[in-house]
């Protein structure tokens, strides 16, 4: 009896193993999509916060959720399409983004508020979650990576190639003097 139960266990042990490695290359797969195709995702994120917002409104006109917790969520709604105007390029530390951090906290507080004197299916509570809650930031985590692959190029008049961050025209141009020969006249 005690070596099925051992195995029962050890076998949990590998599936959590397996699934955890899944999840590990599901995400990483789709990292790797948000840095291929940024514009599409901006896109789709845009569509998400779009359908978010709509089921929002829904629960207030037909469920009766509390106007302060679906206010609050759509301010993060609006506070995410200001992260979507720099996306993929994502600032830690820019207002905007700690004030959507905060704003996730307070609906999900919110959120646990109202599903904790309210009844309703587990389902229910969680397509909620899903939803309004949790795909957005989530989207916005995966694709944090992006921006850091992704050259932000122009050209200058004289055809210069030139990054346009930070001041880094003058290191890249002197750079490019020093290490590759030019063609000058030796008389």
């Amino acid at each position: 009896m005690w070596f099925i139960y051992l195995l029962s266990w050890l076998s949990l042990v590998i599936q959590i193993s397996f699934v955890t490695l899944a999840i590990a290359a599901g995400l990483y797969y789709l990292a790797e999509l948000i840095e291929e195709y940024t514009v599409a995702t901006s896109r789709i994120i845009k569509y998400m916060i779009l359908f978010s917002t709509g089921v929002l409104a829904g629960l207030y006109v037909f469920e009766g959720f509390p106007a302060l917790m679906v206010g609050v969520g759509l301010f993060t709604n609006l506070v995410y399409f200001g992260l979507l105007q720099t996306f993929p390029y994502i600032l830690l530390s820019s207002p905007n983004f700690i004030l959507s951090c905060v704003l996730v906290v307070a609906n999900h507080y919110m959120a646990f508020q109202y599903f904790a004197s309210e009844y309703y299916p587990f389902s229910e509570v969680l397509a909620y979650f899903t939803i309004c809650l949790w795909v957005i930031p989530f989207a916005f985590f995966v694709s944090l990576s992006a921006g850091e692959n992704v050259l932000p190029s122009t050209m200058q008049q004289g055809g210069e190639f030139f990054l346009s961050q930070n001041g880094h025209h003058f290191l890249f141009l002197n750079l490019r003097l020093f290490l590759l020969p030019s063609r000058q006249k030796m008389y």
